[in-house]
């Protein structure tokens, strides 16, 4: 009788056949019940090998399966069973291990980072091992914030069967960045008054307020770190430019920006340095500082985003505001800063793309006409000039755009020295985004609608009513969970007073409704029928969204940028059989199609203006305007004043740039052939969603999708 001598292990891998193993595996799960292990058992154990002769090799599987139905025959139950577990835990430590190594060798291969990621993100252009173990967690993440999200819904609603929550976000909804630290809220714009009273240290720092302007700038880089560190998107600081003028006055005096060409070196160093320029090193070092990778981040760049305001809206904001010695904000000089900053910040981009900050100018247009004059043209001439950056235009201070939510509203509360300026507070504590394509396939479906009829709008409007009381219910129940963190001290950026929870939003997220769209028949251009639809949809969420506002509680809707679940939900919608158009791969997040020829520039400002959303669309949608090319001056004026009047509130003119890879010549329109050195070695640079980066670090999908981007052509004479 031959003794079987190997054993198929691992799909792979061979090794001696020992009996030994076995048994002492099985006296474990005796023990384990406080038995002895039997002869008969051993008996029929070493009978295994009788069962394969002649048999070189056999899986270790078909042992284990072996071994299993000897214990169910004659060992005791619990012992058979603990076998059993035992024997399924291993399995499950050997797949989950398993899993773990085939995405690190999927990542070693891959030449792309977004395409090796879990999310997609084009913000992470770096391939190294800080972003791996970074990444390689991030499911894991997302199954305990599921759980903790699942217990929490069951607590506050013990009659709701909270299941349906996880076959929501597998089906109609997405939950974004699920897959991100343990228990984030998602974005924020901060007030800046904590940090100059106090520094950092009362979110962990060890740095007092800042004494001078050198030591506000490196710890502002530090302040912006740490609380990244604690969300899962984007940090917003509107009021930058209002702390560092007075650091900048406090150090050269209330008029430097009358004197900013004052040598101000020494004698004894060889660098002549001007007011100005010394003004520049501060920007670059903040600038380049937060584009450097961040570990807290997943080696990627924090998202940051600042702001600059005309006067009007200045006055809104900071009219009242006193800074910790008592001194006003002085508009003039602090004017001159953000104005200057984001020139510096265009003509820097020609020696480094910067992906951050994304950049948003706030103007308020009244009677025709922008308050602000000045800031207004000064805009118009920045643009002509290649700049990129947002502009929001509203008709009252009541709201504010920061890119960490396109449109926030904010209340101006009686300032005081504790809490600073409460009303540059805002963002998204969490965000749900529903895919409208399903939701209105699913209607048509289960009503049994007949799209060549008129639409019943009123039994659609019910239908996405009944949904909402679901997506209020887990917005709530995740509010809750932040609650708890923040009960138990460990959000501690909001105990600092950057934030107030009560100041953030709880938003509901659209995607996939261009594509509902044309399931209905329905043409996504300047039509009734279009413009009707869009209407029951943003006034809907609107209207419940009012209705299920407390005093802790508020909800917005906006247009999700989506740059990873845009595809996600499309791919999904496409595998379980439900219509999904041929021209996109991916659900975009406007009003109009990006990749509609028949569209002008004018349609698309139209169609984010206020017949389409308005302020039904309440927390905002950004239009991003491709163009071909830069336009004149006079262009940019016109078209700003045609936004302003059809009230298109937030928007980004794009041209995308264009890098030489060989001698790095960038060029803030696109080239096939470098300028300066002739190299046709050539990078692309194009918004993804909101924040510019280089087109080959985007994932496979979103650079699918680039090349059906239609750019406009525009003669500089029109």
């Amino acid at each position: 009788m031959k003794v079987l001598k190997r054993t198929k292990k691992n799909g792979n891998q061979l090794e001696d056949f020992d009996i030994n193993k076995i048994i002492t595996a099985v006296r474990k799960a005796y023990v384990a019940q406080g038995k002895i292990l039997s002869k008969s058992v051993i008996k029929e154990l070493y009978e295994i090998p009788n069962h394969h002769k002649g048999a070189s090799t056999i899986g270790v599987e078909t042992i284990q399966n072996e071994v299993e139905k000897i214990l169910m025959e004659i060992a005791p139950y619990d012992v058979a069973r603990a076998y059993i577990v035992y024997r399924e835990h291993r399995k499950k430590i050997r797949d989950f291990a398993q899993r773990k190594i085939d995405f690190i060798n999927t990542y070693k291969k891959s030449d792309n980072t977004a395409n090796a990621t879990i999310d997609d993100n084009s913000n992470v252009s770096n391939h190294n091992i800080a972003v791996l173990n970074s990444e390689i967690h991030k499911e894991d993440n997302a199954e305990v914030n599921l759980r903790i999200w699942e217990l929490k819904l069951q607590e506050l609603y013990p009659e709701f069967n909270h299941k349906i929550m996880r076959d929501d976000f597998n089906t109609i909804c997405y939950p974004h960045d699920l897959n991100s630290q343990i228990g984030m809220p998602y974005c924020v714009a901060i007030t800046m008054y904590p940090f100059i009273l106090n520094g950092i240290k009362d979110i962990g720092g060890l740095s007092i307020a800042p004494k001078n302007i050198d030591s506000f700038c490196g710890m502002f880089v530090n302040l912006v770190f740490a609380i990244a560190a604690q969300f899962k998107g984007a940090v917003a600081t509107p009021g930058i430019f209002v702390a560092m003028d007075w650091y900048l006055r406090k150090e050269w005096g209330d008029n430097y920006y009358q004197k900013k060409d004052i040598i101000i070196s020494s004698e004894y160093t060889n660098r002549k340095q001007t007011i100005h320029k010394q003004v520049h090193q501060y920007f670059q070092q903040i600038c380049y500082s937060l584009m450097q990778p961040s570990g807290s981040r997943g080696n990627q760049a924090v998202f940051w985003n600042c702001s600059i305001f005309d006067k009007p809206f200045f006055d809104a904001m900071y009219g009242d505001f006193y800074y910790p010695d008592g001194s006003k904000a002085q508009w003039n000089s602090i004017n001159w800063l953000q104005k200057d900053f984001l020139h510096w910040l265009n003509q820097e981009r020609l020696k480094c793309i910067l992906t951050f900050p994304v950049v948003s100018a706030c103007l308020i247009y009244q009677d025709n006409k922008f308050l602000d004059k000045g800031l207004y043209e000064y805009l118009c001439e920045e643009y002509a000039q290649g700049n990129s950056f947002f502009t929001y235009i509203s008709d009252s201070a009541d709201s504010l755009s920061s890119c960490c939510r396109l449109s926030s509203k904010i209340e101006k509360p009686q300032f005081n020295f504790t809490n600073g300026q409460l009303s540059e507070m805002t963002g998204s504590k969490n965000v749900i985004t529903l895919n409208f394509n399903r939701i209105i396939q699913d209607w048509v479906r289960q009503n049994n609608i007949n799209r060549n009829y008129p639409l019943d709008f009123i039994s659609l409007k019910t239908y996405i009513i009944n949904i909402l009381s679901r997506i209020y219910k887990y917005q709530t129940a995740y509010n809750e969970v932040l609650k708890e963190l923040y009960d138990s001290n460990l959000l501690t950026v909001y105990k600092a007073g950057f934030i107030n929870m009560k100041k953030q939003y709880l938003t509901i997220g659209i995607n996939g409704l261009n594509q509902a769209a044309e399931y209905l028949g329905i043409e996504c251009n300047k039509n009734k029928e279009y413009k009707k639809f869009c209407n029951l949809i943003f006034t809907t969420i609107k209207e419940q969204n009012q209705k299920h506002k407390t005093k802790e509680l508020m909800f917005n809707t906006e247009f999700t940028p989506c740059e990873s679940a845009a595809i996600k939900l499309y791919n999904r919608d496409k595998k379980d059989g439900y219509w999904t158009p041929t021209d996109t791969n991916l659900y975009a997040s406007y009003i109009y199609k990006p990749n509609d020829k028949n569209i002008s520039i004018l349609d698309k400002i139209y169609l984010h203006g206020r017949d389409f959303c308005g302020d039904n669309l309440d927390g905002g949608s950004s239009a991003h305007l491709n163009l071909d090319s830069h336009l004149s001056i006079e262009q940019y004026r016109k078209l700003l004043k045609y936004a302003a009047e059809v009230g298109c509130k937030y928007f980004t003119f794009n041209v995308p740039n264009c890098e030489c890879e060989d001698c790095h010549y960038i060029a803030k329109q696109p080239f096939t052939k470098c300028p300066k050195c002739g190299s046709t070695n050539v990078s692309l640079w194009d918004r993804v969603i909101g924040y510019l980066t280089k087109i080959k670090n985007w994932s496979k999908g979103r650079q699918i999708e680039q090349k059906t981007r239609v750019y406009s052509k525009f003669n500089k004479d029109a």
